[in-house]
């Protein structure tokens, strides 16, 4: 079913005006870069150090061993159930909630669920609690294994995510249950290997879906500070500035937004008759769709920095000092191109799982219009949020007087970003 791997199907024919949508996303990149350029001076955000302590019973609660046992047993059981849909189920994602669990529940279901509660699929991931278990058995401790190399970063779950998003928007047949169970028993053999030989630290840099939620998670208002785990109450900024500057973290973010971007382009009938008239077939020539998509975005980063480096004259590594900018516009696009399926497949999932025969899934809350509203504001302020970060990250590392002109190859990226997005809307 097409439907699980797109989010509403031929994006250009939603009633959007070319001209205010280009417009306003302008004036607001133009307003947002003069304004903190005249008013923001030095930095602002202080990352883990920020947010207000909630109330001890609330710590207590959430960090409590029942609640901690519920989320792990939660996850394994929800796997569980997803396997043996997969199993023995039929192979029809009308009548298998399978393939809806994987795409919506997991993949899209984890954007609001980590905005609001942080990175909760560390908390309920069922490869963790399958290391976690085996680790008791043998009498090991989970913690303990090889040292993973600091250049390693998070370049496992960079290739995660792209195998994913192949899965989803590549793949032959995605919702095919043959095709989720190799992938999935791949991904959970690689995992599990991983963390017998590194311990449990490894799920923090090479499981795609954690490092995915973790990213999301920097926008949320909740989040821990490192120096004595306390559950606080911050301002997203805070929680975005506090990204690490990890070997990988710009191929993660490349492959989100890239991989969002060729969803947005692989439904326009040009590109469907290119692929399907391509002497090298349509799943290669769909595959290296997919993989220029996320190049293209990774070349414009990549060019972006090397202009910062020259202007600012002394920052050595602009490529993964301002990645940490470029998550909410992954954010954007992720709302922009998933909103209408997380809402209207995510309850029809939900059906099929408590014993629904071919439910017919729910109307969407907006209409065309509405929908076409959301996903200009989505793009659009998630390239202002970017713009914001960038900006107090270049107060912090530049000369005063090079502040403003180092943030121009980074507002031309946003406005190039920002074209690029809202063309995929209306083209």
């Amino acid at each position: 079913m097409s439907v699980l791997a797109h989010g509403i199907g031929a994006q250009h024919d939603l009633p959007l005006s070319p001209f205010y949508a280009f417009a306003g996303a302008f004036a607001a990149l133009f307003i947002s870069f003069l304004a903190l350029g005249l008013l923001w001076s030095a930095s602002r955000f202080r990352g883990d150090r920020a947010g207000r302590p909630l109330p001890s019973a609330v710590q207590r609660l959430a960090d409590g061993r029942p609640t901690r046992i519920a989320l792990r047993a939660f996850g394994l059981a929800a796997a569980l159930y997803v396997m043996l849909s997969l199993l023995l189920g039929p192979d029809d994602p009308d009548r298998n909630p399978g393939p809806g669990a994987v795409y919506v529940l997991l993949w899209v279901g984890l954007v609001p669920a980590s905005l609001l509660l942080g990175p909760v699929w560390r908390l309920i991931n069922p490869l963790r609690t399958v290391h976690l278990l085996a680790c008791r058995a043998l009498g090991r401790d989970p913690a303990v294994g090889r040292p993973l190399p600091e250049r390693l970063g998070l370049w496992p779950a960079a290739a995660g995510l792209l195998a994913f998003t192949w899965l989803e928007l590549v793949a032959p047949d995605p919702a095919s249950t043959t095709t989720l169970l190799i992938f999935l028993s791949v991904h959970t053999a690689a995992q599990l290997a991983g963390a017998a030989r590194h311990g449990a630290g490894w799920f923090d840099r090479a499981d795609a879906f954690e490092v995915y939620s973790g990213l999301l998670a920097r926008l949320s208002p909740l989040g821990r500070r490192p120096a004595d785990r306390r559950l606080v109450l911050r301002s997203p900024f805070n929680g975005l500035d506090a990204t690490p500057q990890t070997a990988g973290l710009v191929a993660t973010v490349c492959v989100m937004l890239g991989s969002t971007a060729y969803d947005g382009f692989s439904d326009a009938p040009s590109w469907i008759s290119t692929v399907q008239t391509s002497p090298l077939g349509r799943t290669t020539a769909a595959t290296l769709g997919l993989l220029g998509a996320v190049a293209l975005v990774a070349a414009l980063y990549a060019l972006c920095a090397g202009a910062v480096r020259l202007i600012s004259g002394q920052l050595r590594h602009p490529l993964t000092a301002f990645a940490h900018s470029l998550v909410p516009i992954a954010l954007g696009y992720l709302i922009a191109h998933y909103f209408t399926l997380f809402v209207t497949e995510g309850p029809r999932t939900v059906m099929m799982a408590s014993g629904t025969d071919s439910p017919v899934p729910p109307e969407s809350p907006l209409g065309p219009g509405g929908v076409a509203t959301l996903q200009v504001a989505a793009i659009v302020l998630g390239h202002v949020l970017g713009v914001i970060a960038a900006h107090d990250r270049s107060v912090r590392l530049f000369p005063p007087g090079r502040a403003v002109a180092g943030q121009l190859p980074l507002l031309v990226l946003m406005i190039t970003y920002t074209t690029g997005g809202l063309s995929l809307l209306i083209a």
